[in-house]
């Protein structure tokens, strides 16, 4: 062994006194590091990061979609051809059954019933004037005078007469009912959805004037695949939501469609609804699903399920730690955004919700209350 110079022992020693330094230090971070692993580690969530599984009422059925257009609805039209003198009401106006919403001019119609009504009057004197003479040759004939050919033409003559009265009379009834066409009523209590024509058009018969929508209760025409039809039946209760209305509305299928549509194959179905307060309004979409069956069972938020993998989990907290659960999944209530349990946990679990649950299993977890 060679002997150390005291010229190697000085450059040695700095060396020496850094290693016994690094040394040193790295064994105080081994002794810090627990401590300050240990609280990195633990996820804390906020009360609204979680959510306990529950028993509660879910119901299953087909979903529907589809138009509100309103129970009762009325195209009213002109009746009669002329002028448009008078248009009471517009779109948005509410109307009561009988009242006036339009008149058409009726000059027209009133001359012909003054010449009808005239008609009439000759037509009473013309069958007076054959009666009377009727009633003279009866007696002529009884008395030998005149023949009775003569007496059979003077009846016929009463009967032509009679002939030409009632078709005047149904000439004057015709143009009375005419002129009773040119005031336009409102067939029920409603409100005015369009008014397509303005005062001073000339209108013909048939020409839509305006429509009027009874708001009292709605209409969902939905489409079902036909599949789901057997699901369906007449009473059975529709929740459902309105794209533009706040809240869950309630329905009932009022009747089936019979026939399937020729190209997309499904059934249309139709819902009525309460409209209640005037919340709905024609035209909004609306889906929801139909109470085919109502049972209870384990009911957790949709955020708490990962439907990413090849089974559906979710993510527990139990003992102070996470815990990956696979689990079976039942029916789904996309309006409560709920779905139904079967099998992996138990009514009171504790689950984690959203982005937070994607946390390593055994992952130390507190709830911040």
């Amino acid at each position: 062994m060679r002997p150390v110079t005291i010229r190697q022992a000085a450059l040695a020693a700095p060396v020496l006194v850094a290693l016994v330094a690094a040394v040193g230090c790295g064994n105080q971070a081994e002794s810090a590091a627990p401590g300050a692993h240990a609280d990195a580690a633990i996820v804390r969530l906020a009360p609204e990061n979680v959510a306990s599984a529950v028993v509660d009422q879910i119901s299953s059925g087909p979903v529907i979609s589809g138009q509100l257009t309103p129970a009762r609805e009325a195209t009213v039209r002109a009746q009669v051809g002329g002028s448009i003198v008078e248009l009471t009401v517009d779109r948005g106006q509410t109307v009561r059954a009988g009242a006036v919403v339009a008149r058409i001019s009726a000059r027209d119609l009133e001359a012909g019933r003054t010449s009808a009504q005239a008609a009439v009057r000759s037509a009473e004197t013309a069958l007076d004037v054959a009666r009377a003479e009727a009633d003279r040759t009866a007696v002529l004939v009884k008395g030998g005078a005149l023949a009775s050919r003569d007496l059979e033409q003077a009846k016929n003559g009463v009967s032509a007469a009679e002939a030409q009265l009632a078709a005047a009379s149904a000439r004057v009834t015709t143009v009375e009912q005419a002129l009773d066409d040119t005031v336009v009523r409102a067939p029920f209590t409603g409100v005015v959805s369009a008014r397509p024509a303005s005062i001073g058009d000339v209108v013909a018969p048939g020409t839509e004037l305006l429509t009027i929508i009874d708001p009292s209760s709605m209409r969902l025409e939905a489409l079902v695949p036909s599949d789901q039809v057997p699901a369906l039946r007449p009473g059975a209760r529709v929740h459902f939501t309105i794209r533009g209305a706040p809240g869950e509305f309630t329905g009932t299928i009022d009747r089936i469609n019979p026939t399937a549509d020729p190209v997309t194959r499904q059934v249309s179905c139709f819902v009525t609804l309460p409209n209640t307060g005037g919340r709905l309004i024609a035209g909004l979409f609306a889906e929801g699903r139909v109470e085919s069956v109502t049972h209870r069972g384990i009911v957790v938020p949709l955020a708490a399920v990962d439907e990413t993998g090849t089974r559906p989990t979710v993510t527990r907290v139990r003992a102070d730690a996470a815990e990956i659960v696979a689990v079976t999944l039942g029916e789904r209530q996309v309006q409560t955004e709920q779905i139904e349990i079967t099998s992996g946990i138990e009514a009171g679990d504790v689950l984690i919700l959203g982005s937070a649950r994607n946390v390593t299993a055994g992952t130390p977890v507190s709830i911040v209350r």
